[in-house]
């Protein structure tokens, strides 16, 4: 039997400082918001003959006053633009000044307005919000009839600071990416974070399950021995589980494009660490809570 429980100190010191590591890149750098939040243009475009320099490309455009453009290569010929929000008008001078269609090719071209973009920021934060209240929701209700030692909203309570410290991490991941690569936040990190929620709470709920079950059948006698014996029964199924899942995202993340390249990294790092918590992190936030209310109960006798 492997000592996770036992050990439970260590892994909250590591997760302490992966997470306190991410809150202060967010602190400081914060997270770069891509367009689909913020507004602007975005414009990829590929080169017939030599790219040129992204000063030079830069340069064509200085006069057409659109703001601060980022330039980000992409492939061997292209780049793609991002600059404030433009008109068709100021859209068809970009291109002649880009030398489409003589000397390049537009790829593709999207616009969002400010009000639609903070409309986004706004629904994606709902959407986050309600998804972590659902969560609390279901697992009080799967775990209603389990109030010894530990009652049934405290699995929903740890659930959710697991899943915290799942999205904290890859979030402070994309905010070191995003300060020194210019990488930016829109709709697809939005998606990875859900699905990494969903991923987390799946694997975390296997857990707290057998947990449950081992309860029922009337356990060791001991809180932490009966959830020490759950963990290493499922230990085998969630690491088998995601080890196929990290598998498949390290490949699309080595073959895929470049629109999909950040969204399967986040993906990866995020269902990394989920399996991790569901390990080490929240069991072990069961028994140290129940250990601590244990000892304020002897203390009050």
């Amino acid at each position: 039997m492997i000592p996770i429980i036992h050990n439970r100190r260590i892994f909250f010191i590591i997760s302490g400082i992966f997470v306190g590591a991410s809150i202060l890149a967010l602190i400081f750098w914060g997270l770069k918001l891509g367009i689909d939040f913020t507004g602007g243009s975005l414009m990829q475009i590929e080169f017939k003959n030599e790219r040129p320099s992204i000063s030079a490309t830069q340069d064509k455009l200085k006069d057409l006053g659109l703001g601060n453009i980022s330039t980000q290569p992409i492939g061997d010929k292209g780049y793609i633009l991002k600059f404030k929000d433009v008109n068709e008008e100021i859209h068809q001078k970009i291109l002649s000044e880009l030398g489409v269609p003589a000397e390049a090719e537009e790829k593709s071209f999207e616009s969002v307005g400010p009000v639609i973009g903070q409309e986004l920021k706004s629904r994606s934060l709902w959407a986050i919000g309600g998804v972590l209240l659902m969560i609390i929701i279901y697992i009080a209700y799967a775990f209603r009839k389990v109030s010894r030692p530990v009652a049934s909203w405290r699995y929903g309570v740890a659930a959710i600071l697991a899943l915290l410290h799942d999205v904290t991490i890859p979030t402070g991941l994309f905010v070191v990416l995003g300060h020194f690569l210019e990488a930016e936040a829109g709709l697809l990190f939005v998606t990875a974070i859900l699905t990494i929620l969903g991923f987390s709470v799946h694997d975390t709920i296997v857990v707290f399950d057998r947990i449950r079950e081992n309860l029922r059948k009337g356990g060791s006698g001991d809180f932490e021995n009966t959830v020490e014996a759950s963990i290493n029964q499922t230990i085998g199924r969630s690491i088998t589980t995601s080890l196929v899942v990290i598998f498949t995202l390290f490949s699309i993340y080595l073959f895929g494009g470049e629109t999909t390249k950040y969204f399967s990294l986040i993906l990866l790092i995020g269902v990394f660490f989920g399996t991790y918590s569901s390990i080490f992190i929240a069991s072990s936030l069961l028994v140290s809570w129940e250990r601590l209310r244990q000892k304020r109960l002897t203390a009050k006798k």
